[in-house]
């Protein structure tokens, strides 16, 4: 259910010491007081200048001055937040955001052992999240949307505002006479978040005004779900063998061997291949049924290949380095 932003903050029970990543907007800036105010000398500040925008050192100055004025500490982390071939942008920032609030929390050890991290996304964000993710055809993973608490590289992840409305946390910081920044990017309707923020939210408060509970009722139904195919995923996988075997493998029905595939990729090579890639897998599989028969196909990042009675992965460009030093040709992949 929706929750207000003191019920929400009241509800949030971090292990301490606590730091807030702190962009300086209006929703960071609304949970690093109210965590402030809650547990002085517990909270730390994160802030990440990405250095993508010429307002980049605009949010600095301002995190700074919030942060002199409350006295609490405050780290600044510089990153590269520029995206590969083929990556989103937002997806490259976070991922850089992530590590460099995991590099701040080990080398603030020293000073403050930092316990948990509390990220400020609100319901808003959670139905932006799920939308995108049926856009793009998403499984349950993708539609179980943002998760309000996790683990990752020693600390405790927590997002303790998803259950409250994005007016609702800008209204609080308007009671205190509190001012933030506003991200120029945040009205470019060229990107889809933000087209889903400005037309399709107000759309659906007038044709369904319960839209942010029902949508993340279906998010938790969906987390649920996922968790129990990663489950089955494991027990699959230890049944299977790694690397799996191709006999074992087809004894299992399509569906379960579609999400071991999806499993052992994700989980053993880092990969995640697209809704075609694993459609063709499994077809090479179905059809495996002599000894001659050959898999080679292009999976994730890299590629899927019978070796004797089992499944086998590597990745192009490692295999053509080692060839390369070897002295041989480097290996032509083929499809």
């Amino acid at each position: 259910m929706t929750q207000s932003f003191a019920a929400a903050m009241q509800a949030f029970a971090p292990r301490l010491p606590l730091a807030v990543a702190f962009s300086g907007g209006a929703d960071s800036t609304a949970l690093l007081l109210a965590c402030a105010q809650r547990w002085p000398g517990q909270v730390h500040a994160f802030h990440v200048h990405h250095g993508l925008q010429a307002a980049a050192d605009d949010f600095e100055r301002h995190c700074v001055a919030l942060c002199a004025r409350l006295q609490l500490p405050l780290t600044v982390c510089r990153v590269d937040a520029r995206h590969a071939s083929g990556q989103s942008p937002e997806d490259a920032a976070r991922q850089a955001r992530y590590k460099a609030f995991e590099a701040a929390a080990i080398e603030n050890k020293a000073q403050i052992a930092i316990q948990t991290i509390a990220l400020a996304q609100h319901a808003d964000d959670q139905i932006e999240t799920l939308l995108l993710a049926l856009s793009r055809g998403a499984g349950v993973a993708g539609l179980a949307a943002m998760p309000a608490q996790w683990q990752r590289g020693g600390l405790h992840w927590c997002r303790p505002l998803l259950g409250v409305a994005g007016g609702d946390v800008r209204a609080w910081l308007r009671a205190r006479g509190e001012h933030w920044v506003e991200d120029p990017t945040n009205a470019d309707v060229r990107y889809t978040r933000n087209r889903i923020r400005h037309h399709l939210l107000p759309a659906l408060q007038q044709v369904f005004p319960q839209f942010r509970d029902t949508f993340a009722r279906s998010c938790t139904h969906a987390a649920q779900a996922d968790e129990l195919l990663q489950e089955l995923a494991v027990a699959d996988l230890a049944a299977v063998g790694q690397p799996p075997r191709i006999a074992l493998l087809r004894a299992l029905s399509h569906a379960r061997q579609a999400n071991v595939l999806r499993h052992w990729l994700r989980s053993e090579h880092g990969t995640t291949p697209s809704a075609a890639q694993l459609g063709a897998l499994l077809r090479q599989i179905a059809a495996c049924t002599t000894r001659g028969h050959r898999i080679h196909l292009k999976v994730g990042s890299g590629h899927v290949v019978r070796e004797g009675e089992s499944l086998g992965w590597y990745n192009q460009p490692v295999l053509d380095f080692i060839s390369a030093r070897d002295g041989g040709a480097p290996k032509q992949s083929s499809q």
